[in-house]
């Protein structure tokens, strides 16, 4: 069943990837709209990340871990 998931997500992707470049060649509306959909979901996953990895900067930052420490 997570297979059958990941697969569909995955094509959910190309398919939004598709839509971006036709987008750009000049597609039909409906193809601009997947296409916006695609780049605006991709944005909100970067700024979750990057909120993610401020979070994790801040904690190794408090206990002295990291990989700079073997000096």
């Amino acid at each position: 069943m997570i297979l059958f998931a990941l697969v569909a997500v995955l094509a959910l992707a190309a398919f939004g990837c598709v839509c971006v470049v036709w987008a750009a060649r000049g597609g039909p509306r409906w193809v601009r709209v997947v296409a916006t959909a695609t780049l605006l979901g991709g944005e909100l996953a970067r700024a979750g990340r990057r909120r993610g990895l401020r979070g994790d900067d801040d904690t190794s930052g408090r206990d002295g871990g990291g990989s700079g420490s073997d000096g």
